[in-house]
Order: structure tokens, then sequence, then C-alpha cells
């Protein structure tokens, strides 16, 4: 989740990474010393992003109610629940 959602989402904004992964094979931009310091980047940026998204949701209705749109409307949070056969219900 951490590496596919937080980390690969920084790495996707790396012009850099995009311009060799253009121009190389998937082992070259694996040995790339660019995608070893765009990681160690991306990870040093995630520090802080679980903290101050959980700060902005807590002082924002606003923040909240796009998070409530977005989680059982967009992200599959209904399909989810419900694939996993849940025995509550909500009345």
């Amino acid at each position: 989740m951490y590496a596919n959602n937080v980390l690969m989402g920084k790495l996707l904004e790396s012009t850099t990474l995009a311009q060799q992964a253009a121009s190389n094979t998937k082992e070259q931009l694996a040995n790339s010393p660019d995608l070893q310091s765009e990681m160690m980047n991306a990870i040093i940026g995630a520090l802080d992003a679980p903290m101050l998204m959980s700060s902005q949701a807590l002082s924002s209705e606003l923040v909240r109610a796009g998070i409530k749109d977005i989680l059982p409307n967009h992200a599959g949070l209904w399909q989810t629940l419900r694939s996993r056969g849940g025995a509550g219900t909500v009345e």
C-alpha cells in the first residue's frame, strides 16, 4: 500500500524518471542512480504526509465531506466492504 500509493505517486511526479523510462529499458531504470535518489526524496517527502492529511481532515468539514464522497463513490469502499461479507448493516 505504502509503496503503491504513496511512493509510486511521488515517483510518478519525477520528470527525470519519466525521461529515463522513455529512453531506457525497465532494467536500466531499475539500476539508475537517479531512481535511488528519487526514491529517497519520495520517502522523505512522504514522512509528513499522513500527519498533515489527518490534521487537515480533522480541522475541515469540507475536507471530510470530500473524503466521504471519494471513499464510497470512487475508491471502492463499498465494494471492498461488501466483498468481505460484513455481518452488520446500517439501519
